[in-house]
Order: structure tokens, then C-alpha cells, then sequence
């Protein structure tokens, strides 16, 4: 189990972050999982990428945790669009496709981050709190 540290009174506010994958296990292990970070807040989901940009428009979050392959609208497109109306919110694409085609089409779609399903949740944290320090 992933160990992190607890909340501190420096920590000027948590990252709002969108979980967007069209397995409800992925998308529920990642919403218990990312708030044990204390800098973390997931604040929704999506199935799909047409879902993605409406709830980054309701939402407005920091971040978001994108899956690539997708019915409706695939992750590429989300990503494109996303940062496209919202340049300032972090893209991090969390795909079981890492072969270099699927990460130059994801950074040329305007992916921040990109990491391969199964890496360790601390890199997927380190990934999504850059946002920090960018902004």
C-alpha cells in the first residue's frame, strides 16, 4: 500500500483532479487512491472523453488523469480539446498503450504526463502535482 504524508498547514490548497477512464474499476481505485495524497482532491470522473470536457467545464480542475482508449471520444481528442479551451489544466495520460506512437500522438494532442497503467500511485501523484509547480 502506497504510503503518503499527511496534510500540512503550507499546503496553500489541494489539486482538483478529474479521473477520466471507461472502466469503473480503474476510475474507482484511482478515487480511493489519489486522496490519501494530501495535496490530491479528486473532484469527479468520466467514461469517456465527450464526458471529460463537460465535466472539466463544470468542474474546472487542476488536473486531469486520462485514460487513452474510449468509446464515444477517445483520450487523444479529449486531450486536444482540453487543452485547447483550458491551456492551464495539467493533462496526464494514464494508458495501457505506451509504445512511443501512442506518447508522440498523446504529446502532440497537448498531454502534459504521460504513465503506463500499473505504474506505482507515487509516480501517478509526482505526475499530477507538477501542476504546482507550473502554475
Amino acid at each position: 500500500m502506497a504510503h503518503f504524508t499527511s496534510p500540512s498547514s503550507e499546503t496553500p490548497h489541494r489539486l482538483r483532479v478529474l479521473i477520466v477512464d471507461d472502466m469503473p474499476l480503474v476510475r474507482q481505485e484511482l478515487c480511493l487512491l489519489l486522496p490519501l495524497a494530501s495535496e490530491l482532491e479528486v473532484v469527479g470522473e468520466a467514461a469517456n472523453g465527450l464526458e471529460a470536457i463537460s465535466q472539466v467545464e463544470r468542474l474546472c480542475p487542476d488536473a486531469v488523469v486520462l485514460d487513452l482508449e474510449m468509446p464515444v471520444m477517445d483520450g487523444y481528442e479529449a486531450a486536444h480539446r482540453i487543452k485547447s479551451r483550458w491551456p492551464a489544466c495539467w493533462v496526464v495520460v494514464l494508458s495501457i498503450h505506451a509504445g512511443e506512437a501512442e506518447r508522440q500522438t498523446a504529446a502532440l494532442a497537448g498531454a502534459d504526463a504521460f504513465l503506463v497503467k500499473g505504474a506505482p500511485i507515487e509516480d501517478l501523484v509526482k505526475a499530477i502535482s507538477k501542476t504546482r509547480r507550473i502554475s
